[in-house]
């Protein structure tokens, strides 16, 4: 008969490694799908171009997702005896604020434009655009910083698993370094003007340092949170400097230490959500595909690209103020300003365009001519992305209010 003290000892070793070999295929087409990751007990591989992967992990669960597929775990041993199989899927979103997804009226109209039409994705604001944190967070400098001030969903984990039950793709935005809240419970964190004094944005809102990495954990600690209640992708917006001149940070402001701030965080998010199978992805101006520097905030387009999974340029038209090559009023181009802006994005950063889903713009103009984005605008931007190879496409109304107009019926 086994001693106790020899059970313990065999209950508290450490688990051996296990090598494990399978390919990662297409369920449709069953042709290999290169580059997707695949995991298991913290510990992640790449398939090669022929869709195979090998990997030493412990662990019980592998999981695999790729760019312009679902995602899928499963249990091993059995899971490494069989091709993992992942159905291509192409996210094509609506965005609900803080206050939208808690509203039932917008929420149900949402859902209804998700069930008669071509959308299949929701964009959820898991902390909004001042700091708000919606939900009953567990997350303890949520409530400590204030940003648990209003609560629009009770029970967050019962929405996701619903609308996942349902077959919605789930996305969780994160504001990101644009944070009123968390600026007002640690202003050592918060960015300053160069004679010291807060500084503040054409909102009226105070951002964090970037730079100052013990804020960082509080951004993470909410994409975990998202990432476990079930959302198939973390969206960090906002993920960049101010676009503000004579601001004072922690460290010098030049490119290199503004880029290096920005990739590194978002790398740390990649290495923090790496146990839950999630995609990542990452807001960015619409010319970060047109300059060559990192736009002086911080985001530079092919170091941003080497790091998440998507890259999210945000396309309205009425955001190009000084129009693109060819174009100088947007607003009468929203088809080219959308399909040559990503096709630019790919040159810039070689690879799979399905990298690529963009924001499109589902708002009346407010730079040009105040002109309404309807059916036609609407439909070309949509199709101009899609030509363009991306992975869908995320509709943005600030005041989540759409309709059909410009958008297919299932």
């Amino acid at each position: 008969m086994i001693s106790r003290l020899a059970l313990l000892t065999l209950l508290c070793a450490p688990v051996a490694a296990q090598p494990l070999d399978g390919r990662v295929l297409d369920a449709v087409s069953r042709q290999p799908i290169a580059g997707a990751v695949v995991a298991a007990g913290g510990k992640a591989a790449t398939t090669g171009p022929d869709g195979s992967y090998h990997l030493n992990a412990t662990g019980t669960v592998l999981q695999a997702r790729a760019i312009g597929y679902s995602r899928v775990s499963a249990r091993l041993p059995q899971a490494a005896a069989a091709p993992l199989l992942l159905l291509p899927l192409r996210p094509k979103a609506l965005y609900l604020s803080v206050y939208g997804i808690g509203d039932a009226g917008l929420r149900q109209s949402a859902l209804r434009l998700l069930a008669d039409t071509e959308l299949n994705a929701l964009v959820i604001d898991l902390k909004g655009d001042s700091g708000i944190v919606p939900y009953p967070s567990k997350v303890a400098l949520a409530a400590q910083c204030g940003a648990r001030s209003v609560t629009t969903v009770q029970d967050m984990p019962a929405l996701v698993a619903g609308l996942k039950q349902a077959g919605v793709y789930l996305i969780a935005r994160i504001v990101t370094f644009k944070d009123d809240r968390l600026a007002a419970a640690h202003p050592e964190w918060r960015v300053q003007r160069e004679d010291g004094t807060p500084f503040r944005d054409r909102e009226h809102m105070a951002w964090i340092d970037p730079f100052r990495r013990e804020a960082w954990p509080y951004f993470l600690d909410l994409a975990e949170e998202a990432a476990a209640m079930g959302f198939d992708e973390i969206q960090f917006d906002y993920v960049r400097f101010p676009d503000s001149g004579g601001l004072r940070f922690a460290l010098p402001n030049s490119t290199a230490n503004r880029v290096a701030a920005i990739v590194e965080f978002l790398a740390s998010a990649r290495a923090r959500l790496l146990p839950h199978n999630v995609f990542l992805a990452a807001d960015l101006f619409g010319y970060t595909a047109w300059n060559d520097d990192d736009t002086q905030i911080g985001q530079d387009l092919p170091a941003i690209a080497a790091v998440v999974d998507y890259v999210s340029p945000m396309l309205y038209p009425s955001g190009f103020q000084f129009g693109i090559p060819g174009y100088r009023n947007p607003v009468q181009h929203p088809a080219e300003i959308v399909h040559r802006t990503l096709r630019r994005a790919l040159a810039r950063t070689g690879g799979n365009p399905l990298r690529f889903r963009p924001w499109l713009q589902a708002f009346r103009d407010y730079a040009f001519d105040r002109r309404a984005f309807d059916e036609d605008e609407v439909r070309a931007q949509i199709d101009a992305a899609e030509s363009a190879g991306s992975a869908g496409w995320m509709l943005w109304n600030p005041r989540n209010d759409y309709t059909a107009a410009g958008l297919r019926r299932r």
